[in-house]
């Protein structure tokens, strides 16, 4: 339940470091705001192009490369070490930079890096340790990259329009896991997995273009009156902490990551050799769970009106808890159709449940936020709810070569059911609307 990885005052309490939007007037609809088309059409290009890489990276170490339980776990630590190297001081400095040119750059790095993994492959010298080198450099952009996205959703719209804008660039992303895996799973019946790189490098190159073509009126910081980079670290490590609804979600988000990775390291494993089912079944599995994290992002806001926007939130966690349960119930059926289903059943209600949890958690982040520190909030948060994972993802493959898939799936079920607590008792069951001021949250 990863966080997505965009505060509706933004525009009301905007600093020396911001500006208002350029976008729309707040009753008009984003459909017309050309600005955010740009930033929204860049960032599906880039995630139909990712999806390909993703499926591209574990079918490649598994299948080319023969890679073991703990050289796959390896390889996802060294995607998102980052997090835990520069996931603090990266939110601020992205609070000092500009946040367009900073994910312009980090797509271009991401680009460079991806394209180097077909060249080693033709060159017949591809091992499995460039495949942790170029996932450790396109983690490093990911860091500025991500960071830079969730704090300039509120530059870009006016603050009315911040939740649609999460909404509709979530339910793209999910457009774009749905169709990535179902294509990239048929290419690889015809072509050899390192040709999906190419893929991915050029959705990072388009979403380049289109964020060029971006415009947003955001200065950068200015020098006077600046503090040091870690007094202004320990300001957005304080708001987080200290806030009592963020601080829970914070705690809940990386439980549930910590626990999810352990699953997700090995699930690759699970599906292309204990079970068989292959490049195109992981395919499949991958396509149907972004189906329902469309589902999610599209549902959530209806569900948020109806249900209460603070009690979706421990709903959602919940229920992504549950459906993690039929992944080591999969590794124990013999009927092969039978075990494609449930682990796809499983991806289905998973990411139904983590986009509804995160569209309504990542905008209440964004609504309580002063914008001086949407970058330190952010990259706090990602230093804890991504900083885990590396740590999972080493876990998970010590544990799986040690114990056995089964075990450290069940293990991982165990702590995403337990991470569920710290917002199920807290208050925002209680909380039928979400605070939208940077005052201390009520009830």
């Amino acid at each position: 339940m990863t966080t997505r990885p965009p505060a509706d005052d933004a525009g009301d309490t905007a600093t020396a470091t911001t500006s208002a939007p350029a976008g729309a007037p707040a009753s008009a609809t984003l459909w017309r705001d050309a600005n955010f088309t740009a930033f929204w059409t860049a960032q599906a290009l880039s995630q139909l192009g990712s999806q390909l890489g993703h499926l591209a990276f574990p079918v490649l170490a598994v299948t080319l490369l023969g890679a073991t339980e703990f050289e796959i776990g390896v390889l996802n630590a060294a995607g998102l070490a980052a997090f835990l190297v520069v996931g603090l001081p990266a939110g601020a400095w992205v609070d000092r930079w500009l946040k367009r040119r900073t994910m312009i750059t980090a797509d271009l790095m991401r680009m460079a890096a991806m394209s180097a993994v077909p060249l080693l492959w033709w060159s017949g010298s591809l091992e499995i340790w460039h495949l942790y080198l170029v996932s450790g450099v396109v983690g490093v952009a990911t860091v500025f990259f991500d960071v830079s996205y969730q704090s300039f959703v509120p530059l870009l719209v006016v603050p009315g329009k911040v939740g649609e804008a999460n909404a509709k660039l979530e339910a793209t992303a999910q457009i774009a896991r749905i169709g990535g895996p179902a294509a990239g799973g048929a290419l690889l019946t015809v072509v050899s997995a390192p040709l999906l790189f190419i893929g991915e490098s050029l959705g990072y190159l388009l979403s380049a273009v289109f964020l060029a073509r971006t415009r947003d009126q955001e200065q950068k910081a200015p020098v006077e009156g600046r503090n040091s980079l870690a007094t202004e670290i320990k300001e957005g490590l304080s708001f987080v902490v200290r806030h009592p609804l963020i601080s829970r979600i914070v705690l809940c988000t990386g439980g549930m990551n910590f626990s999810g990775m352990i699953i997700f390291t090995l699930l690759p494993l699970l599906v292309l050799r204990e079970l068989g089912l292959g490049p195109q079944g992981m395919g499949i599995i991958m396509s149907v769970g972004a189906a329902g994290g469309l589902l999610g992002a599209v549902a959530g806001p209806w569900l948020a009106r109806r249900i209460g926007e603070g009690r979706i939130i421990p709903a959602g966690a919940l229920f992504s808890a549950l459906c993690l349960i039929l992944v080591p119930v999969a590794a124990m059926q013999e009927d092969r159709a039978v075990a494609l289903l449930l682990l796809a059943v499983s991806e289905f209600g998973t990411t139904v449940a983590a986009l509804v949890y995160n569209v309504m958690q990542v905008t209440m982040r964004q609504r309580v936020c002063p914008p001086r520190l949407l970058g330190r909030m952010n990259a706090s948060i990602r230093f804890v709810v991504w900083g885990v994972m590396p740590v999972a993802a080493l876990a998970g493959g010590y544990l799986g070569e040690h114990l056995g898939i089964m075990p450290a799936m069940w293990l991982g079920v165990a702590g995403s059911l337990l991470a569920v607590l710290p917002v199920l008792f807290s208050p925002l069951p209680g909380i039928k609307k979400l605070p939208d001021t940077v005052e201390a949250p009520s009830r």
